[in-house]
C-alpha cells in the first residue's frame, strides 16, 4: 500500500477509501496482511481521480462509469461512450422538461450535418436547453450562428477522436475523454474569451496598442 501511494501521489487513507467503495481492484493477495499492486492499480488510480475531482462525479457516479467499462471492456465505442455520458449525467435537463420545437431544432441540425448521434446522449437535452435561453434573451444572433458553432466543433471533435484512437488501453482512452471533455471544455472557453477580446480590439481600436485601449 504504500509503495502504491508513493507510484500514484494518492494518499493510502484515500487508496483504503477507493478499495472499500469498489472503484479500486483489490490487489494480489501475497500474506493476511499484505496485497501486490501492479500498474493497472496506479492507472485505476488515476482514472477515478481524474472522474472525482475533475469531471466533479460523485462516487456513485464513478462507480457507474468504472462498472459500465468493465462489463463493455472490448467494446471501444461503448467504454468511451459510457465514459462522456457518465461526465454529463445529472447535470443535463431532462428531455421532458424542455419545449418539442427546442428538441425539434437540435434534431433537424444533427440530421443536416449527417450526425451519429442517440437520442440519449445527454448534449442533445443541454444544447435544447441553451437554445430556449438564447430565445428568451432575445439573442438572435447566436441562434443564427448555430451552424458556424458546429462547424468549429466537428472540426475539434474529428482531430480529438483521431488523437484518441491512437492511444493504447481502454482506461487510458477514458482518461483522455475526462480530459478532453472537463479540460478541453474549459480551454476552449478560456481561448473564446481570448479571441473575443482581441476581435472586439481590432475592430475598435485597430490603430491602437492592447495596452491604450485598456
Amino acid at each position: 500500500m504504500a509503495e502504491l501511494s508513493e507510484r500514484s501521489g494518492v494518499p493510502a487513507p484515500t487508496i483504503r477509501y477507493y478499495l472499500r467503495e469498489g472503484l479500486l481492484p483489490p490487489g494480489r493477495l501475497t500474506s493476511p496482511n499484505q496485497a501486490a499492486y501492479d500498474d493497472s492499480h496506479v492507472r485505476r488510480l488515476r482514472l477515478v481521480r481524474a472522474l472525482l475531482e475533475v469531471g466533479g462525479l460523485s462516487v456513485e457516479g464513478a462507480k457507474g462509469v468504472i462498472s459500465a467499462m468493465e462489463a463493455k471492456s472490448g467494446n471501444e465505442f461503448g467504454v468511451l461512450g459510457q465514459v462522456q455520458y457518465g461526465l454529463s449525467a445529472g447535470r443535463s435537463p431532462s428531455v421532458a422538461d424542455l419545449p418539442p420545437a427546442a428538441l425539434e431544432q437540435v434534431d433537424d441540425l444533427i440530421a443536416r450535418r449527417g450526425w451519429r448521434v442517440r437520442d440519449h446522449n445527454p448534449a442533445r437535452a443541454s444544447l435544447a436547453s441553451a437554445l430556449v435561453r438564447l430565445q428568451e434573451v432575445g439573442r438572435d444572433e447566436l441562434l443564427a450562428a448555430l451552424d458556424s458553432y458546429a462547424d468549429a466543433a466537428e472540426s475539434l471533435a474529428r482531430r480529438e477522436v483521431d488523437e484518441l484512437l491512437a492511444l493504447d488501453g481502454d482506461e487510458v482512452r477514458a482518461e483522455a475523454v475526462v480530459a478532453a471533455t472537463v479540460l478541453g471544455d474549459a480551454v476552449l472557453s478560456a481561448l473564446r474569451r481570448l479571441a473575443q477580446e482581441s476581435a472586439v480590439a481590432q475592430r475598435l481600436a485597430p490603430d491602437e496598442s492592447h495596452e491604450a485601449s485598456t
